[in-house]
């Protein structure tokens, strides 16, 4: 039985968002951090899933393009900050995540095939 390598990606996913959101409290906008943190942390787990993809251009610019979608998010939504806002926020992150995944796999269906090298 072959071991296989540890999966790292929640702990790097983590590392890459606590800073955003200390940052937001930094500057004294913590609901902004948190909803920073729930859109980045949505597309980081779609870069995720289809990892298998990043040596193609066109990935990265789509994940840059559906990044430029979310921008006007962060200051037009705002997430509740309620004891259980989780219960709210997590299905509205899943879907972000899941629209994310059939976009990248839209783009691939259309068939976009340079590789970087």
């Amino acid at each position: 039985m072959e071991k296989k390598r540890a999966d790292y990606s929640g702990l790097i996913i983590a590392a890459i968002l606590v800073p955003v959101y200390l940052f937001m409290i930094y500057l004294g906008k913590e609901e902004l951090g948190y909803t920073a943190c729930v859109v980045l942390g949505a597309l980081l787990v779609a870069v995720r899933v289809r990892w298998d993809l990043r040596r193609h251009a066109w990935f990265w610019a789509t994940i840059a393009l559906v990044f430029a979608l979310h921008v006007p998010l962060l200051f037009v939504v705002r997430w509740p900050q309620a004891m259980f806002h989780w219960v709210v926020v997590l299905p509205i992150a899943v879907a972000d995540c899941l629209m994310t995944v059939g976009i990248i796999g839209l783009v691939e269906k259309i068939g976009f095939k340079e590789n970087l090298t």
